[in-house]
């Protein structure tokens, strides 16, 4: 490897990635059901299916399928009460950075290598997100569905981290806790690595995902671009 494989960009996925936002969406699928006297379901269960987004969560919580006519007036009801539950800056249980993701931010700064966030997650709650989390003024890219025409798993996102980063995305690593994570990384020409502590369903197989690079945990992020010296760990590439 050469200079010219030098990392110029590094993003990540969100929910499951960066922030461990569970106890936000534990704690508001429940309130939905005990305001209709439901019983509540357990944390793990809701946390397994968080990528899978709003509706799933619904249909999962709520025993009902894709098809009901309850689905998108209790999707909106979830989707207001989300708002309001991470909008209070004092909630017992914030999101937060997972384990080694402080080390890593800073170890980027450190190096000037330009981060950001591509997410599928609507920008006034990202941005809230990465307020609390103290990010917004580090991060270089925000980018999310209000700011694209195609989501993840198109790479139309991802290009435009890289155009607000100034970033070649040949030279750009993307982390995410889901295939479509990376899939648009792939599609975006991007060295990809799988947070596999991340929201996976039992039912996923990210084993079949073909990211390049796996991590148990986010403390294994930065020990990998140490292995790699700094340069893009790309797949087969010996150190």
């Amino acid at each position: 490897m050469n200079s010219t494989d030098a990392i110029e960009g590094l993003f990540f996925d969100l929910d499951g990635t960066l922030l461990d936002t569970s106890e936000d969406f534990i704690i508001t699928v429940n309130k939905l059901l005990t305001d209709d006297q439901l019983p509540t379901i357990d944390g793990e269960l809701i946390r397994n299916y968080i990528s899978e987004g709003s509706r799933k969560l619904i249909q999962l919580a709520y025993g009902i399928d894709s098809s009901s006519p309850r689905l998108e007036k209790l999707r909106n009801r979830l989707l207001d009460e989300y708002d309001n539950h991470i909008s209070d800056n004092h909630r017992s249980k914030p999101a937060k950075l997972y384990d080694g993701i402080t080390a890593l931010l800073d170890a980027l700064d450190d190096r000037a290598i330009p981060w950001g966030v591509v997410t599928n997650k609507p920008a006034a709650y990202a941005e809230v997100l990465l307020e609390q989390a103290g990010l917004t003024h580090r991060s270089r890219a925000l980018i999310c569905p209000d700011h694209v025409m195609q989501t993840k798993p198109n790479p139309e996102a991802l290009l435009l981290a890289c155009e607000h980063t100034g970033s070649n995305p040949t030279n750009c690593i993307y982390i995410g806790d889901h295939l479509r994570d990376i899939d648009a990384g792939r599609n975006a020409d991007m060295v990809t690595i799988a947070a596999l502590y991340g929201f996976i369903s039992p039912e996923d197989t990210p084993e079949h995902w073909q990211a390049d690079h796996n991590v148990s945990s986010a403390r294994d992020i930065l020990p990998l671009l140490e292995k790699y010296k700094w340069l893009m760990p790309r797949r087969g590439t010996d150190v």
